[in-house]
């Protein structure tokens, strides 16, 4: 009698890995450098790299979804071509959810959700990832590059906003505790592009202070 080959649990360690590994220890900007582009362009306002980073997380877990549910049909000399089709119909559902609930982000995100077509770290992991393994893995793969990409830009867009207009979601923190009246200005270079190069860099040396073994010195 041929035994039966118990079933993989959803949460086993090794799927906590695919969702946890991303966010911290192989986070996809710290240890690959990709999608710096987001972090210059959306993240001069915390709200609208919220916004970004929840619908990159919704747009790549349903992408590997997606792509892992059809490896098996796509032919490998197109399949490039049908990952930007799967990743250009979710960004163009998202957008347009975007633009009916929330209009005034939407407009603030402009042409900047369509860029996340092109982005590398969602084709990166269509690729190696989604292309070649089970739906529920890859599910977990694509959330949790996402969150690691998405928190990232969070940090980003709460500091360029505090320290550049004294705000948190609009919220005048600044003036409410009264730090104006000690005579500090709002630091104008925090909502020019370099400030978030110049924070990228930050989080990307502490991390790998922390991690050294992931550098590659080849």
């Amino acid at each position: 009698m041929a035994e039966t080959k118990e079933k993989e649990p959803l949460f086993s360690s090794k799927n906590k890995k695919l969702l946890s590994e991303p966010m911290v220890r192989n986070n996809p900007i710290t240890v690959q450098v990709l999608g710096i582009c987001s972090a210059l362009a959306i993240t001069v306002k915390l709200e609208p790299s919220l916004v970004m980073a929840i619908s990159v997380i919704a747009i790549m877990g349903t992408a590997n979804l997606i792509i892992s549910l059809m490896r098996s049909l796509i032919p490998p000399r197109i399949r490039i071509i049908v990952m930007l089709t799967v990743i250009a119909s979710l960004v163009v559902l998202v957008d347009e959810i975007l633009a009916a609930f929330l209009y005034d982000v939407s407009k603030q995100l402009s042409v900047f959700v369509g860029l996340i077509i092109t982005n590398c770290i969602i084709m990166g992991r269509l690729e190696a990832f989604a292309s070649s393994n089970k739906p529920w893995p890859s599910f977990l793969d694509g959330i949790g590059n996402a969150a690691g990409y998405g928190w990232i830009l969070i940090i980003v867009g709460f500091f360029r906003e505090l320290f550049g207009s004294g705000e948190i979601f609009g919220y005048p923190v600044f003036e409410k505790i009264g730090l104006y009246q000690t005579g500090y200005v709002d630091n104008g270079l925090m909502i020019l592009p370099p400030a978030a190069l110049f924070i990228v860099g930050i989080i990307i040396w502490v991390h790998r202070s922390r991690h050294p073994e992931l550098i590659d010195i080849s």
